[in-house]
């Protein structure tokens, strides 16, 4: 009603049916205030993963925010800063604290993956706590796998082992 005198006053000489019909299906239309995006999953997990060093400040913000939302998620994400400055500093004297703060969380994923250390313990323990390591020797059999991936196809093994070999040979 207001808005046909409003109309009228404005020289509008139309019915007020006219104006009713027109507005009626915006009437049921609602007007949404739609926020950025909530970041993914797979964002998160990144800045999880990452050393909050290098996170840019919009990203610690945000994830700040996020872990701030979800006691559970916060949770895993100090555990997993945790494992990984055992990892990073080879302190294996201190994973069966980090395995029983696992099971004081309700976190099924590190539950299992807890378990999953434990059934390998000698192999775990001796993985973090010595400097030596199979990095060369699987980086190394990484490459062979990948000479043969392109060679698949192309020719037969006197050829594999010779580009093998090649590629083996320092300098």
């Amino acid at each position: 009603m207001d808005l046909h005198a409003e109309l009228q006053g404005l020289g509008y000489r139309g019915h007020y049916q006219t104006i009713s019909d027109y507005l009626r299906p915006r009437r049921r239309q609602r007007i949404r205030v739609v926020g950025p995006a909530p970041p993914g999953v797979r964002q998160i997990t990144s800045w999880m993963m990452r050393h909050p060093d290098r996170l840019r400040d919009e990203d610690r913000q945000q994830l700040a925010e996020v872990l701030a939302r979800s006691p559970e998620l916060e949770a895993t994400s100090r555990l997993v800063r945790e494992f990984a400055e055992i990892l990073t500093t080879r302190s294996g004297q201190h994973l069966k604290d980090w395995i029983a703060a696992v099971r004081d969380e309700d976190l099924p994923g590190l539950h299992s993956f807890a378990t999953g250390l434990e059934k390998d313990w000698d192999a775990v323990i001796q993985g973090l706590t010595t400097r030596w390591n199979s990095g060369p020797v699987e980086g190394r059999v990484n490459h062979i796998k990948m000479i043969k991936r392109q060679m698949f196809g192309r020719a037969k093994l006197p050829l594999l082992r010779k580009r093998v070999l090649l590629t083996a040979a320092p300098g």
